[in-house]
């Protein structure tokens, strides 16, 4: 199986870490976790608690952004095997930026962030180079 398809894999289940650890967070800050209305008590949160839970929304919608980055990029030809070095790339920005996040690093995230789209589009880019 191509890296690239186990890169996709790890970023679908980040987010599901991200919420783990969020619902640590909300244990931490409010002695219990809210299974009734989570959403509110998330609201609720302040600090690293908060940063968590914007990290895993915003992992939600790279994951959403890589795949379909991958299928065009499958749809169009590309060998997946190709893009092992650039999902590996993309993996490692899509970690740093949730431990940037975390740490209330924003400027640094941002940079990530802007890195990580960059990989997407490079993707898109062989596509379309493929594709003529």
């Amino acid at each position: 199986m191509p890296v690239i398809l186990y890169v996709l894999l790890t970023l679908a289940l980040l987010p599901f870490l991200l919420t783990w650890l969020g619902a640590f967070l909300r244990i931490r800050q409010f002695g219990h976790l809210d299974n009734n209305t989570p959403r509110l008590q998330q609201a609720a949160l302040t600090g690293v608690g908060a940063r968590v839970q914007g990290a895993q929304a915003n992992a939600w919608e790279a994951l959403l952004t890589f795949t379909v980055v991958t299928f065009i990029a499958f749809a169009a030809g590309v060998p997946l095997a190709s893009l092992s070095s650039v999902a590996l790339v993309f993996l490692a920005l899509r970690l740093l930026h949730a431990v940037l996040y975390m740490a209330d690093f924003a400027w640094s995230r941002s940079l990530v962030f802007v890195a990580g789209i960059l990989c997407c589009l490079y993707i898109v880019y062989l596509a379309v180079q493929v594709s003529g």
